[in-house]
């Protein structure tokens, strides 16, 4: 958001998948740095998300989100798909657009080519992460703790017992 999409206070972003294990970072980080931060999720975490510093969030079940907003300067997209072709015409000119989602790996399509990015290994921003985290003004939240034995299923989303909402944490015994 920062190095990539150059977020500034007084931004308009939004945030698609707003409750997963990036969103809820991406939220709050962006809430920090004064951006009015708007974010798609399930209506069961609206409180959730709004008490992390969302502005707006719209319900992404109940209709196409693209009928509520409009000129964002930043889309920061961790769903991809048909939420990441529907989310271009919502910036504004010289709006940016980030994905991270895997599905945008590889692509032919020059426009989610340019925005599709893989996280880089920052020393500094990892010092600044942990302190936030330390101090607690960054929240973590763990959507469940599997066996290491099953990481291939967490990377593939097939874990049954989860709330929907952080990371998927994997347990070394």
């Amino acid at each position: 958001m920062f190095d990539r999409a150059k977020l500034q206070c007084g931004d308009r972003i939004l945030i698609h998948g707003g409750s997963g294990g990036v969103g809820v970072f991406a939220i709050q980080l962006a809430r920090r740095t004064g951006a009015h931060v708007i974010t798609t999720a399930s209506i069961r975490n609206f409180d959730f998300l709004s008490h992390l510093g969302a502005d707006e969030v719209i319900d992404y079940r109940s209709g196409r989100f693209e009928e509520s907003i409009h000129d964002v300067d930043v889309v920061f997209d961790t769903v991809g798909g048909e939420t990441l072709k529907r989310s271009w015409r919502l910036l504004k000119p010289g709006g940016r657009m980030i994905t991270i989602a895997a599905d945008s790996e590889g692509t032919k399509d020059e426009r989610i080519e340019k925005a599709f990015f893989i996280v880089e290994p920052n020393p500094k921003q990892m010092t600044e992460i942990s302190q936030l985290l330390d101090a607690g003004q960054l929240q973590c939240f763990v959507d469940a703790v599997v066996p290491l034995v099953n990481a291939s299923d967490a990377y593939c989303g097939s874990i049954r017992e989860r709330n929907g909402r952080g990371k998927i944490v994997l347990s070394i015994t």
